[in-house]
């Protein structure tokens, strides 16, 4: 069944967009409704059918979902899966998500609105995992979705190290990537250690997708200074897909008319359209899987406000997972904050590594600073620590390579195939260990 999804530009007020939404609530409600989870939360009375329903409804928690594991939340027949997912597990059990090729299609074009747009021309080098978390997949469905040829640089995979990450990027003439912020900074210096200039001799590249881990401005714009590229944000999880995008001014806007985008006030349990507090989702396209004001636990703040892209999106500012933040002294840090005080400093520190521990009494923070920077590296950087945060501070600048070795930089490791059969004088004890 072909299925007609908006795009921007097919509502002209957030009235329009909010009229789009309630338009497509019921049929996403009547698809709910064969999902078991959702029949077995409403015992003796229908599922939820109209848009004052989905009001009425109490947020669908991850734990909801790990209890549901592997196939209680399934809306369609098996037959008309296209894929199966996994979240990480970090919280000790995953929770699983699954797709039809109508939602994969949905799931592509809300990936490929980037306002570097993705080309026929384009090589696309995604280093994100191909596993049974999305973001390989999808960045790879969208890329080939517009015709672009993909570089499958698994970021999880031991054949290709940050150094074959660089010599492909460089080679190969690679025009857009798709990773983690912090991966671009790993290459940067990898491509430094193999003797090239990360802003002057990758002239091919147009632009750095990235996403999975909030990104202060400040670490933004080192980012694209340093490749001499925009760096372009996403945000999204496995369980939903792609949720918001960047947009030409720089900031981040929620893709409402594919997903209803709510905040929760952890405190008072209160759901709004805007504000700070726990971002609260019901993607309206969803066939396999609806998930109705599912809970992703991450804190934003999101607000309703004109932007010069014209786009008539709310704005959302991506904090990171709820509850991180760690009390010091008389205050609290989350890693956003202090972020963006590293990547304050001068960028002829060097510093692109840090790592911090938030004590009871004590933030301490480590970076790698650049030969003969460190004295003013401490002292800049506690200086903001202190007049920003007013938490006190232990700053320690590390020599390169202390906290990011150089030989993880540098390293090519072979890439093993199993064999049974070794010579003399090999190493047989690697016969299984071919990972």
């Amino acid at each position: 069944m072909t299925v007609t999804r908006p795009e921007i530009g097919d509502w002209k007020s957030i009235d329009e967009l909010r009229e789009l939404q309630e338009r497509q609530l019921p049929p996403l409600l009547a698809r709910a409704a064969r999902s078991p989870f959702y029949r077995s939360r409403h015992p003796g009375r229908q599922a939820p059918a109209t848009p004052a329903d989905l009001r009425s409804l109490e947020p669908t928690s991850k734990q909801d979902l790990r209890d549901a594991y592997p196939f209680g939340l399934l809306a369609v027949n098996r037959t008309e899966l296209a894929t199966y997912h996994e979240s990480s597990g970090s919280a000790g059990q995953p929770t699983a998500s699954y797709y039809t090729r109508n939602d994969w299609a949905d799931l592509a074009e809300r990936y490929a609105r980037k306002w570097v747009g993705i080309e026929p021309s384009d090589i696309f080098l995604v280093r994100t995992p191909y596993a049974l978390m999305i973001t390989g997949h999808l960045a790879h469905a969208a890329a080939r979705s517009k015709g672009a040829t993909v570089v499958p640089a698994d970021s999880r995979s031991a054949a290709t190290p940050a150094a074959r990450t660089v010599k492909l990027l460089h080679r190969l003439g690679v025009s857009l990537t798709w990773s983690n912020p912090t991966e671009t900074l790993l290459w940067a210096a990898a491509a430094r250690a193999a003797g090239l200039d990360p802003a002057t001799d990758f002239p091919s590249l147009r632009a750095l997708f990235v996403g999975g881990e909030p990104l202060s401005p400040a670490r933004r714009a080192r980012i694209s200074a340093l490749w001499n590229a925009p760096v372009v944000e996403e945000y999204g999880s496995t369980e939903t897909g792609t949720l918001a995008g960047q947009c030409p001014e720089g900031r981040l806007h929620l893709w409402a008319d594919r997903v209803l985008c709510e905040v929760l006030d952890p405190e008072s349990g209160k759901l709004s359209e805007e504000g700070r507090g726990r971002l609260v989702v019901t993607p309206l396209y969803r066939e396999a899987m609806p998930l109705l004001r599912y809970n992703l636990d991450d804190e934003v703040e999101v607000e309703y406000s004109d932007c010069a892209c014209g786009w008539r999106l709310p704005v959302v500012r991506v904090l990171g997972r709820g509850g991180f933040a760690w009390p010091v002294g008389t205050g609290t840090v989350d890693q956003h904050q202090v972020e963006e005080l590293v990547f304050g400093l001068p960028a002829a520190d060097g510093v692109l590594f840090w790592r911090a521990r938030a004590g009871r009494d004590l933030l301490h923070i480590q970076v790698e600073a650049g030969e003969g920077r460190a004295a003013a590296v401490e002292r800049r950087l506690t200086e903001a620590v202190a007049r920003e945060l007013s938490v006190p501070c232990r700053v320690e600048a590390l020599p390169p390579g202390a906290l990011v070795p150089t030989e993880v930089l540098t390293a090519n490791p072979d890439a093993l195939k199993p064999r049974g059969l070794f010579g003399p004088s090999e190493d047989w004890d690697a016969a299984l260990l071919y990972y």
